[in-house]
């Protein structure tokens, strides 16, 4: 915002605060380091169609003389504006529409005026532009620390469960509407992280399935604990174990680092079997059907292990990419070690 001030006053551009309102507009929609140069050019588009649309504007103006056709012409151009505004296009709707606003006014701007309102727009972009660029947000960070969050609120659901003490409707409720609202969260960071760490879409989208399978167990393991306690000595110690493989899934997402993380994640997980690894090295995707012979709560805690257990082997076998993702000197040491 400061720079976006001292740019136009310093050089006296008239109408500098367009700089300032655009600034505002584009940095609260700027999108994760992954999905950058496509956002940047959605906002270079809509600013230039809609600059040309409200010069367009105050040119009819002069030659008509009819300011109620200008009222109804940008109304029209709103209202395309919003018809894609709900697609694929929104964004460079969105700009579009701002833009016609900022620089035809409501028809009373001269051509002069809005030649330097669009002038400040388009600083008032470069700015934003270069602040998110030079500071980069990167989707990576948000996925590891959500999905890590996760991680540790499963693990603290499975001690109460292991210790006879189930969550109540209530705070079962709000628990698993808090996991899976994180989900849905991840969902929309996946493709950005894809380009940022430079894995395929498919790897993260086995990771998403799989988690989502997990949450899915233990929200029955939830639900049926309250009824049926699920408590022995082997259960216990299969839960310990399984809690276990989620914290420590947990620390290594959250720092990032095997040597923070403790025990590293090629590390099976006791008590849950089964687990095979799929065709091509692909670890954790297949998994062997569990006994029936297992009684019905019994076979889903059996389950969720095999779920944690598949899920840390994903995660695995991506480890080295997620935990050097924009660190220069990391990727330098990774290739002198190579």
């Amino acid at each position: 915002m400061l720079v976006s001030i001292l740019v136009t006053t310093g050089i006296n551009v008239p109408n500098g605060i367009w700089a300032s309102v655009t600034v505002l507009v584009v940095i609260g929609g700027l999108q994760h380091h992954g999905n950058i140069r496509k956002k940047a050019a959605d906002r270079a588009l809509g600013t230039m169609l809609g600059a040309v649309v409200g010069l367009l504007l105050i040119a009819q103006l002069h030659v008509i003389g009819s300011l109620t056709l200008t009222h109804v012409l940008m109304s029209i151009a709103a209202g395309v504006c919003g018809y894609f505004a709900i697609s694929s296009a929104g964004y460079i709707a969105l700009l579009t529409a701002i833009t016609i606003c900022v620089v035809a006014g409501h028809g009373d701007s001269t051509i002069d005026t809005g030649l330097w309102r669009t002038l400040n727009v388009m600083i008032g972009i470069a700015v934003a532009l270069a602040f998110s660029f030079a500071l980069p947000l990167y989707a990576t960070y948000s996925w590891r620390y959500l999905l890590a969050r996760n991680l540790r609120d499963c693990a603290r659901i499975l001690a109460r469960i292991a210790r006879d003490q189930p969550l109540d409707v209530d705070a079962h409720v709000a628990a698993f509407a808090t996991l899976n609202g994180r989900l849905v969260k991840l969902r929309s960071l996946m493709p950005s992280v894809a380009k940022e760490i430079d894995i395929p879409l498919k790897r993260i989208e086995a990771i998403q399935r799989m988690h989502r399978s997990m949450l899915s167990a233990l929200e029955m393991m939830s639900t049926s604990a309250a009824v049926h306690p699920v408590s022995s000595g082997q259960a216990d110690d299969d839960a310990r174990a399984v809690r276990a493989s989620l914290l420590r899934m947990a620390r290594a997402l959250r720092f990032g680092s095997e040597s923070r993380a403790g025990q590293r994640l090629s590390v099976a997980t006791p008590g849950a079997h089964g687990i095979k690894a799929a065709t091509g090295g692909q670890a954790g995707e297949v998994l062997d059907t569990p006994d029936d012979t297992l009684p019905g709560p019994n076979w889903v805690a059996h389950w969720f292990a095999e779920q944690v257990d598949a899920l840390r082997a994903l995660l695995a076998d991506t480890e080295r990419q997620w935990h050097i993702e924009g660190d220069a000197a990391a990727r330098a040491q990774m290739r002198r070690a190579e």
